[in-house]
């Protein structure tokens, strides 16, 4: 017998509720149950959302809302700076720059956080900048950027920030109302505790006003059709009707325990399993901008990044993640998001101990896992 653990920073683990939630018979979408169903699901969002905008539900990936930004709030010719820390930052300005933007690209060292002096340096360099583009959390390098900061440079000036929140709303504060956030933007599969299919986008009013002259084309990610149509508590397209279903139970689970405990939660697991590595001598990836979604760190020299991957995986049953591009086979990424608790972390550690020296790297067995469970101990009374 082979227990699976999915601890890989998307898909990610799915509760209980949510997964009985999505079993129960389909019912349709243009009826007053489901309405009643979606009505309630919006409006918990807001509150991890930590706004009092609509946040518009999408039968996408979260690439789709990352492209239903773009296409709603611009115009062919339009310049952006786009944050290029990672693969998703890299996206950005892809998706940007096949709709016609003009895109700057401030591109910054994959493991750190972009300085917002630079960016402060880039929009005074360029007065008709409309909009930075950036993560919240960067997943491919684990990194995160400095949002706060980087509100503060847009907030009086005719330029959105547009976060990619995907690995990072519902994971670390990240307050759209308090700091300023122009758009932001999330995922079913992270944080959410949901399988792949749902996307997220909360406009501010700001955001909104931008979209009346927009003029990229687009007919799916219309989000002034997505946004009347909920005022209805419907969509303007056929809904993932059982995805909704589960994510009204995942959200009532992180209402229950409580937007700060969720973000203490992620906290006490991203230390602890910064604390397990380091432990048994992995380098980490994102030492100065650690994300609290997940934690990478570089394979030892001499073991074969692709191989442990897979060791760990096939052999022993634990899926994490290695690295993209440049990265691949010389990083793991360590995922402790969403549903997420103290023994997933001793799993992970532990299962990277018994798998490097299995794979010729030796470690000292429980030397991590101690370093790891003095911090988890702090969750308990």
């Amino acid at each position: 017998m082979k227990k699976r653990y999915l601890l890989a920073p998307g898909p990610t683990p799915v509760p209980d509720a949510a997964l009985l939630a999505m079993a129960a018979p389909i019912i349709h979408h243009r009826t007053p149950q489901f309405s009643e169903v979606f009505k309630e699901t919006a409006e918990l969002l807001k509150y991890v959302f930590q706004t009092k905008e609509d946040v518009l539900i999408l039968a996408a990936s979260g690439t789709g809302a990352m492209e239903g930004s773009i296409v709603n709030l611009y115009s062919p010719g339009d310049e952006v700076i786009v944050v290029n820390g990672g693969k998703f930052g890299e996206r950005w300005g892809n998706i940007s720059e096949a709709y016609g933007l003009k895109v700057h690209w401030l591109k910054v060292e994959w493991g750190c956080g972009v300085d917002p002096a630079e960016v402060k340096k880039v929009l005074s360099a360029n007065p008709n900048v409309k909009g930075v583009l950036v993560q919240a959390s960067e997943t491919s390098t684990t990194a995160t950027h400095p949002i706060k900061e980087l509100a503060a440079l847009t907030k009086d000036k005719n330029c959105l920030l547009i976060v990619d929140g995907i690995t990072a709303v519902g994971v670390f504060d990240l307050p759209m109302d308090a700091w300023g956030i122009d758009v932001l933007i999330s995922g079913s599969q992270k944080a959410f505790m949901l399988p792949p299919g749902l996307a997220f986008a909360a406009l501010s009013q700001k955001a909104w006003k931008f979209s009346e002259t927009a003029k990229c084309p687009k007919f799916y990610f219309d989000f002034k059709k997505e946004r009347k149509n909920l005022k209805d508590n419907t969509t303007a397209y056929t809904p993932a009707i059982s995805l909704i279903t589960g994510l009204r139970e995942a959200l009532k689970m992180i209402k229950e325990e409580g937007l700060q405990n969720v973000f203490a939660r992620h906290d006490r697991l991203a230390r602890a399993t910064r604390a397990g590595t380091a432990a048994i001598g992995l380098r980490p990836m994102a030492p100065n901008a650690p994300s609290n979604a997940a934690t990478g760190v570089f394979v030892p020299e001499g073991v074969d990044g692709g191989k442990l991957v897979k060791y760990l995986r096939d052999e022993m049953g634990v899926t994490l993640a290695g690295g993209q591009d440049h990265l691949k086979g010389k990083i793991l990424r360590i995922a402790h998001l969403g549903y997420v608790d103290t023994f997933d972390i001793i799993t992970a550690v532990s299962s990277i101990e018994i798998a490097l020296n299995k794979l010729g790297h030796k470690v000292e067995h429980g030397k991590g896992v101690g370093a790891a469970q003095r911090i988890l101990a702090e969750g308990y009374k």
